[in-house]
């Protein structure tokens, strides 16, 4: 299975409520983020553009090698991303176990 599927399965796998409530978001798959190449994903919004969770495809599988790992890593990135769209901070986060 390829990484981009790995990332459509954690989205698929939302909950339906939860997915409904997911507008304007695009989820995007790079390579590494330039400025820190160890980040596994990174939340953004910008006044008036849409918002953006990008999944940094090289750190997750340099770090986990095990498929079913990597795979695992993914989802909780994905999750962990998508709930600073909802408002949730890196210590609520933390809280539920989404660091």
């Amino acid at each position: 299975m390829s990484f981009e599927e790995h990332v459509r399965r954690a989205l698929d796998g939302l909950p339906d409520d939860l997915a409904r409530c997911l507008r304007n978001v695009a989820v995007v798959v790079e390579d590494e983020n330039p400025a820190e190449p160890d980040l596994f994903g990174l939340f953004e919004e910008e006044p008036y553009l849409p918002a953006k969770v990008t999944i940094y495809r090289l750190p997750l599988e340099e770090s986990f090698r095990d498929p079913a790992e990597l795979e695992q890593e993914i989802r909780i990135t994905v999750l962990h991303e998508l709930s600073h769209y909802f408002g949730l901070d890196e210590e609520r986060l933390a809280e539920l176990g989404y660091e």
